[in-house]
């Protein structure tokens, strides 16, 4: 059967970049994929590129022992940096607002515009969350980020994390915005708002959204600095997300 294998961030340099399509025998797991790939590595390599990595399966998160089928899109996901739509406000109508507003955007963020179109009458606070580029990493001085995502797959994962939030600490509206493509000092990378009746359940739902988002929604951020460039490490995958070489079966 063939499998189409798409690797994300830093993982596109040490797998030689696009994405390419495999065979394999019918029945064969995530795992045994990931096992064929670190076989195609330089000796030293594949516990590096490979340990802590995710794999999704046709957009969703995969483990080791799930069995592939033909034509399957499999995701090579390194740690994370932690619809698709531009960053606009939307207008404002008389009808009610959706409750979970998300989306990837190449167009500067309009911070402002976002936090009003957040507001309410019955709301009591409106937490917000601006992640901006600093001008320096580890001592190191930052010219400017390239952040890329697995588009279709962010999406799905932000709009989660916003109906999960509103369930979890019942705010009324969650809206998450991420900035794709090159971004340079001081501009937003991520806009979080949160709107709620009460502030302590705005504070923790935004807290707990950027943290989440930080290590479970696939998108990746590259370092330009003044001496050179690198992808950031990213957070680790949560217990149970990440697939590593050793869980994959060996040839007996």
């Amino acid at each position: 059967m063939q499998i189409h294998v798409i690797p994300f961030g830093v993982l596109k340099e040490w797998l030689n970049g696009a994405a390419t399509t495999f065979e394999l025998p019918e029945g064969a797991t995530v795992g045994e994929l990931v096992e064929r790939l670190g076989r195609g590595l330089p000796a030293r390599e594949p516990a590096l590129a490979l340990r802590g990595i995710a794999v999704s399966v046709n957009a969703e998160y995969a483990s080791a022992a799930q069995v592939l089928r033909d034509g399957d899109e499999v995701g090579l996901l390194p740690p994370v940096s932690g619809g698709i739509a531009t960053a606009a406000a939307p207008a404002r109508e008389d009808q009610r607002e959706p409750a979970v507003v998300t989306a990837l955007t190449r167009d500067p963020i309009d911070a402002e515009g976002l936090v009003t179109a957040a507001k309410f009458g019955e709301d009591g606070a409106v937490v917000v969350f601006d992640g901006i580029v600093r001008n320096n990493t580890r001592g190191r001085r930052t010219l400017y980020l390239d952040y890329e995502a697995y588009e279709e797959m962010a999406v799905r994962k932000m709009d989660e994390l916003g109906a999960h939030a509103r369930d979890r600490f019942g705010v009324r509206r969650v809206t998450i915005v991420h900035r794709l493509g090159r971004l340079e000092v001081g501009e937003t990378s991520v806009l979080i708002v949160v709107a709620s009746a009460h502030r302590a359940q705005a504070f923790d739902a935004c807290r707990w959204i950027i943290d989440t988002l930080k290590r479970t929604v696939p998108i990746w951020k590259k370092e330009t600095f003044v001496d050179g460039t690198v992808w950031a490490a990213g957070e680790p995958f949560p217990e149970g997300l990440a697939v590593r070489p050793a869980e994959a079966p060996h040839d007996a």
